[in-house]
Formats: structure tokens, C-alpha cells, sequence
């Protein structure tokens, strides 16, 4: 009965909102969790689940010495559960709308500085298809803020010269379209023109992805990844480059130069403007560092 449930909420998970697979991983694991927890304390039904049982649920995740965001997590996936039981009448309320989601410790995205990011340009050798593919990846990846996962899959139908934009199809299956500037387009069209036709001609296969791998298939974020982590060892930098990096880096030069949050909010595609202010954290500390080191009457006399 359980994992009929389970799997039930799954199907509405793929179909109504259209969840990635990572998603569904970890909704069906955080509701495994409260199985076992239900089995250990002999609890049979989901609506036998009151505020006290949920209570006792989360001292057991604290015990297991879990971090309050992943605490967080699991609260949140098993409100979602509920609601949905709700909705399909198998319960008749929802125990974790009453416990509040702990805090999550603030951890500021890292991003990287004008130097760094121009030292990771000249790594590129350009005549070399592979290097023209590094290259584009930077490049689009700094301009327009896009996700590891949305540019694995950018294709290039969704590329548009003229209006100098991409369109990028985002979490929950949500289109929005990004410019990009001047240096993108010329690392793109090299790409697009000549290393990418290389690229293609190693494969049988035909496919219409922008970003291709060295025996011409489809890139993989993995491999992406890779692509960014060896760029760093030949730039010889000290950072770790993950490509949420360059999203970070994106989102915080922009609101640096005074761009309107909202704005940054929609190039991201964030769909609340809480996950875009955190970038706002950073560029206050800049702002403060730059000022204390600077202005000749903010440190006092020693």
C-alpha cells in the first residue's frame, strides 16, 4: 500500500510537473526514510502520522547527525507528498505543514574574479576544434548565466544570431531567453562553423545539439565538468571550477555593475526572488571590503 502511494506521487511528479529524474531520486528517498521510520515505530498507516510522530521523526534525523538543509529537504518532500495525498483524498491533513523548516546555515555562492576569469580565456587553444568547444562553453556559460544541465541540452535550433539570444528550456520543462554578447557570438560562430562540422563528422549518428564530445555525440554535464576542472589545472589556478561557478560569477558581476535584481532573477530563471538575493550577500561583502581598504577614515589609527 505504501509504495503504491509512493508510486503514484511519482507518476504526478513526471506527468503534472514534469520532474527530472534527479528530482524524483531524492523525493523517493526522503519518503523511503520516513518508511523505515514508520516500520521501526511499528506505524502502519500514513494517517496515523500526527504532529507528536513528526516531532519524534525529526529527533531521529537529528541523530543521524544530518545537516539542517538536509533536515530541510526532507521536511519540504514529505509536505509535498502529503499535499498530494490530500488532493487524491488519501489522507485528510497534512502533519508537516505545522513544524517549522530549520534554518539553513547561509553559505555564499563562490564566484570568480575578472582575472581569473580572463586567464581561463587565453587557456583555449583556438585552433583546435575541442579548444573552440571550451571556448563557447565559457563564454556562454559567463554570459548568460545558463545551467550546467541546460547547456548540455542546447540545440541549435534555439540559437538566434540576429537578436544575439538563446532560448533555454529550464527546471520544470519553463522556456526564457537569454542575450548574449559580442564575444559569445564570436566564439559561436567559429565553433558552429568549423569545429563543431569536425566534431560531427566522428559520429553516424545526427543530432542537433550545440555542444558535442570528441568522438562527436552529445556532451554529458559530467563531461562538462571535466571540461571546466581541466581548464583550471592549464589556466594554473588555485579555484575549484564547478560550472555553478560561472552561474554565480554570472549573477554577481551583474548586480555589481547595478543591475535591477529583478532582472538577474528572470535571466536565471529563478522562480522566487529569495534565491537570487543571496547573490546580494556578496556583493554587500565586496562592497564593504573595498571600502574599508579604501576610504582613508574607515580603519581607525592604530
Amino acid at each position: 500500500m505504501l509504495e503504491d502511494l509512493l508510486q503514484k506521487f511519482e507518476t504526478y511528479l513526471q506527468i503534472e510537473k514534469n520532474a527530472s529524474k534527479y528530482t524524483l531520486t531524492y523525493y523517493r528517498k526522503d519518503i523511503e526514510s520516513l518508511y523505515l521510520f514508520m516500520e521501526k515505530e511499528c506505524i502502519q498507516e500514513l494517517t496515523n502520522i500526527d504532529y507528536q510522530t513528526v516531532r519524534l521523526y525529526l529527533t531521529t534525523l537529528y541523530d543521524q547527525q544530518l545537516s539542517r538543509k538536509s533536515v530541510s529537504r526532507k521536511i519540504s518532500s514529505l509536505r509535498s507528498f502529503y499535499r498530494f495525498l490530500e488532493r487524491e483524498g488519501d489522507v485528510d491533513k497534512n502533519p508537516f505543514l505545522q513544524v517549522s523548516l530549520p534554518k539553513s546555515e547561509l553559505t555564499l555562492p563562490n564566484f570568480l574574479y575578472h582575472e581569473e576569469l580572463e586567464a581561463l580565456f587565453r587557456v583555449s587553444d583556438l585552433s583546435t576544434p575541442l579548444g573552440q568547444r571550451n571556448q563557447v562553453l565559457l563564454e556562454l556559460m559567463y554570459a548568460t548565466g545558463i545551467r550546467v544541465s541546460e547547456c548540455a541540452t542546447l540545440t541549435l535550433d534555439a540559437i538566434d544570431f540576429d537578436l544575439q539570444t538563446i532560448l533555454v528550456i529550464g527546471k520544470g520543462r519553463k522556456e526564457r531567453y537569454l542575450p548574449f554578447g559580442s564575444f559569445a557570438a564570436k566564439a559561436l560562430l567559429r565553433y558552429l562553423e568549423d569545429g563543431r562540422e569536425v566534431l560531427k563528422s566522428k559520429s553516424n549518428n545526427s543530432n542537433a545539439f550545440v555542444f558535442l564530445n570528441a568522438k562527436g555525440n552529445p556532451i554529458t554535464t559530467r563531461g562538462i565538468r571535466l571540461i571546466l576542472n581541466n581548464l583550471v589545472k592549464d589556466a594554473a589556478l588555485t579555484v575549484h571550477l564547478h560550472p555553478h561557478a560561472l552561474r554565480h560569477t554570472f549573477a554577481t558581476h551583474l548586480l555589481d555593475a547595478g543591475a535591477d535584481l529583478r532582472g538577474v532573477q528572470e535571466l536565471l530563471g529563478h522562480e522566487h526572488l529569495s534565491s537570487t538575493q543571496i547573490y546580494t550577500h556578496v556583493t554587500k561583502d565586496r562592497l564593504q571590503h573595498v571600502y574599508m581598504n579604501s576610504h582613508p577614515r574607515a580603519k581607525k589609527n592604530k
